[in-house]
């Protein structure tokens, strides 16, 4: 159809994923037509709409365009097309987006603004103009391989992909004889405020966000047995991270 021709392929995408995350929780999807079901997406990448809308070519617009590639569009078609009532959210702070929209929907999950939760994030890379400055950040690898924690390392490679999972609450989801593959105790949003600079970590903002995920989740550094960090591969930032997670 002429919409499905200039929507955001990262919103496509997202699409796909969200029916296969549901099928695998083997959750009965006309069941969940009008019921309070959120969608909190992350997503930061832009480059699509870039390429098609401004390209300054104004009779390549159509009445679709807009919210073919909005943003907000990820999640709100998502609500739109299984016909959710819950909230339609979409997070973008950069590389943590995903993680902030999985905190925010456990946050809409506990206040009962919502009784499921689709959770996920999508990032295609379609245009040249975003490596380019990032190179010039030094921010890429020159091998495009991420040697995180490592003497050699020199920036990160960038990827693509799209993910999804499904969030109950715990006595919901042992009420309903689900599947249960993980368990989230708690979490923490934070910012660095003020650094050394803006492009730069701060160590001490990040030390207190990973004390308060623990207070939060009810648990001490000696429950800690696996940790998935930022990790950007930079001498800055692997250095300051690694320094925050130590203390």
């Amino acid at each position: 159809s002429k919409e499905s021709e200039v929507i955001d392929p990262q919103h496509r995408l997202l699409l796909e994923v969200t029916w296969e995350a549901l099928e695998n929780a083997e959750l009965n999807i006309d069941k969940l037509k009008g019921s309070k079901t959120g969608v909190f997406i992350g997503l930061d990448s832009f480059d699509y709409a870039k390429n098609y809308i401004f390209t300054h070519d104004v009779e390549t617009i159509s009445p679709y365009s807009l919210m073919g590639m909005s943003k907000h569009s990820a999640a709100g078609r998502i609500s739109y097309f299984y016909d959710f009532k819950g909230p339609a959210i979409v997070c973008d702070t950069a590389c943590s987006s995903s993680l902030v929209a999985l905190n925010i929907a456990i946050d809409h999950l506990r206040s009962g603004q919502c009784d499921l939760a689709i959770v996920g994030g999508a990032n295609l890379l379609i245009c040249p103009e975003s490596f380019v400055g990032l190179s010039q950040f030094q921010g890429l690898s020159a091998d495009g391989k991420c040697k995180t924690f490592d003497n050699s390392a020199d920036g990160f490679g960038r990827g693509e992909g799209c993910g999804i999972v499904i969030l109950k609450r715990l006595s919901d989801a042992k009420a309903d004889g689900n599947t249960v593959e993980a368990i989230i105790k708690g979490g923490c949003t934070g910012q660095d405020g003020r650094s050394n600079g803006f492009y730069a970590p701060n160590g001490l903002a990040e030390k207190r966000v990973l004390e308060q995920a623990l207070k939060n989740a009810d648990l001490t550094v000696n429950d800690i047995d696996y940790i998935e960090a930022h990790g950007t591969g930079t001498e800055i930032g692997d250095f300051i991270e690694c320094q925050a997670i130590c203390e």
